[in-house]
């Protein structure tokens, strides 16, 4: 899985965000990145719940990043945007909790670990700004 459209569309708009001297709403930025306004609606939603960006509401309402862009990480933007962290498989985050009950069997499932393991510190280390520029 790793990203979906739904990071795709997070990033996207958060890079728009960081850009612009004023806030945005999401009919402002669905018209700029061509994203569908209701799926960016949820998106923002989730950003916002998550405290990434803050909606300001009024006539020049919109939403702002909550943090400075060098300070918000790929991986909690995208684990936002996904409602999870985003996973390279769909294997289970413990040998103990392998739907298959056979975990403690299983010869992938620790190189499988590993690799997220460094894809998640790879997206930790990994900025707003570092992709913005």
């Amino acid at each position: 899985m790793l990203l979906t459209k739904k990071s795709e569309y997070a990033l996207l708009s958060l890079i728009s965000i960081a850009k612009s001297d004023s806030p945005k709403n999401v009919d402002e930025l669905s018209r700029e990145l061509k994203i569908p306004k209701s799926f960016l609606a949820k998106i923002m939603q989730n950003l916002a719940k998550s405290q990434i960006v803050i909606s300001q509401r009024g006539v020049n309402g919109g939403f702002i990043l909550a943090k400075h862009y060098d300070q918000l990480t790929i991986l909690s933007i995208t684990t936002a945007a996904e409602e999870r962290i985003p996973s390279v498989f769909e294997c289970a985050p413990s040998m103990e909790a392998c739907p298959s009950e056979s975990g403690s069997l299983c010869s992938v499932w620790p190189l499988l670990n590993n690799l997220q393991g460094k894809i998640n510190l790879f997206l930790e280390d990994l900025t707003l700004k570092d992709i913005a520029q």
